[in-house]
């Protein structure tokens, strides 16, 4: 079968469900006027990778269609697919739906089987990441979502009636609503330790963190040295080994490796729906409890580097500080490397993000919420914005309900809806729905009107129809 033919015919079928499912549905929201007397949008995605692209097609099944979501990156370099994700697969199951919400011809296996047949499929052992990353620009096509890339917003301000949103190019615009669909570090930033005297916005070209742009074939005959014993750590170890670099030596702290995912038994619908209904200290002991279990590596990733002679593994040794050359201090001694590679992940503290700043002070944290010896035990737990139940920020300031944490940073409060694609078709409807009450609640005496206006008349075509002006 021709590949192009079958996922254009994949493509109409979906479009033919989207049709029957009445989408997009007429836009029932009120226009508005912002306070620079310009149309208000009623939302603006901020971020248009897995997250944002996925909101973005829930509120326009909810009819809130007046929105934008954009995205600083070029189209297809969204998000990590195809940038700082080095793993050959994806961890989850490849059976898994989200980005789809429910149309079965927009699911990864439609696509999949399309592509490569339905014996492929089910032959294969786990989504390829690269396949994922393509899957979801058809997604997007298909579905027509409006994700513009190229903007950048660099700064959100809270006024009585909107956001104001600064771009990169000095425009702004007003929204009622803004969700921050930003990713793994869109609640903070890539998580550096804590070293001696090595300073991260000092560090030279051969010292590199897992979330950026690496070219690995310079990498070739080096010797590097990967801190962390996670995920990011083995993949970036595995792209150097198979770019030719001559030894990669991977530091843990502990002694052994995590061996059980924590994380993977919450992904069933009684936990995501009812996790976020459960009172704050359960809520706490839930998610503080899988955090200090971490997440062992996929055993994919493990064998990736397995297969490499020149690969190995310290444990139980730990990076106090980085001197040029590179030289790595640790516990135990000092090493030399040609290029040191840190995959400690991302950290959140919403101090770290420049969109905020100019509120982020008044943001209520999970610090507030838990016993004072819990917080100090669990401080980045207790940075974790404390959400409602739509995703949206609570504190000090009443404008802080107009903007939504669609990312890593919700999941004190709501558990993995917003990252993880087990969870992200239940967190995409419960954001979309939470923003569309909030719309109508803001707007309910608007309706008021439009409902007092309302006059269609349903019995003109019978004997019993009386013209307005002769009803009592």
């Amino acid at each position: 079968m021709d590949l192009n033919s079958a996922l254009h015919r994949l493509a109409s079928l979906a479009r033919e469900e989207l049709s029957q499912l009445n989408f997009p549905p007429q836009n029932w929201v009120p226009p508005s006027e912002g306070p620079d007397g310009q149309p208000l949008l009623d939302a603006l995605i901020v971020g248009g990778g897995m997250c944002g692209q996925t909101a973005t097609f829930a509120l326009l099944r909810e009819g809130v269609a007046n929105l934008r979501c954009v995205d600083r990156a070029p189209r297809g370099r969204e998000g990590p697919w195809a940038t700082f994700a080095r793993m050959d697969t994806l961890r989850s199951p490849k059976h898994l739906t989200g980005p789809d919400l429910g149309v079965a011809a927009l699911t990864y296996r439609a696509w999949h089987e399309a592509k490569y047949g339905r014996a492929h499929w089910q032959a294969l052992h786990k989504i390829p990441r690269l396949d994922w990353a393509e899957y979801l620009l058809w997604v997007r096509d298909v579905v027509a979502l409006p994700v513009e890339n190229g903007v950048e917003v660099t700064s959100l301000h809270l006024t009585p009636s909107a956001v104001q949103v600064r771009l990169h190019d000095g425009s702004q615009v007003h929204a009622r609503k803004v969700v921050l669909a930003l990713g793994r570090e869109g609640s903070g930033a890539p998580r550096w330790p804590q070293f001696d005297t090595f300073n991260p916005l000092q560090r030279t070209s051969n010292v590199f963190h897992s979330a950026d742009e690496i070219d690995f074939s310079a990498l070739k005959e080096k010797r590097i040295g990967v801190l962390g014993a996670g995920a990011s750590a083995f993949d970036n170890a595995a792209e150097a080994l198979e770019a030719g670099a001559a030894q990669v030596v991977l530091f843990a702290r502990r002694p052994i490796l995590p061996q059980v995912n924590k994380s993977k038994w919450t992904a069933f619908s009684g936990f995501q729906h009812g996790y976020a209904a459960l009172d704050d200290l359960r809520r706490w002991r839930f998610y503080t409890y899988i955090f200090s279990e971490q997440v062992p590596p996929p055993y994919e990733s493990v064998l990736r580097c397995e297969r490499h002679a020149g690969f190995s593994i310290r444990f139980g040794e730990t990076w106090k500080d980085l001197f040029p050359g590179v030289v790595v201090k640790t516990d135990k001694g000092e090493h030399r490397f040609d290029a040191v590679i840190v995959a400690t992940g991302f950290d959140v503290n919403l101090m770290d993000r420049p969109e905020i700043a100019s509120f982020r002070d008044a943001i209520e944290t999970w610090r507030s919420h838990v016993p004072t010896h819990e917080a100090q035990k669990h401080p980045e737990e207790a940075r974790f914005p404390y959400l409602g139940d739509a995703f949206e920020l609570k504190g000090s300031s009443p404008g802080l309900a107009r903007v939504h944490v669609f990312n890593w940073g919700s999941t004190m409060s709501h558990g993995a809806l917003a990252g993880d694609i087990p969870g992200l078709e239940i967190g995409a409807r419960r954001l979309a729905q939470g923003i569309a009450r909030d719309l109508f609640v803001e707007d309910a005496d608007r309706h008021w009107a439009k409902l007092l206006e309302h006059n269609e008349d349903e019995l003109k075509p019978t004997r019993y129809f009386v013209p307005l002006a002769s009803r009592t």
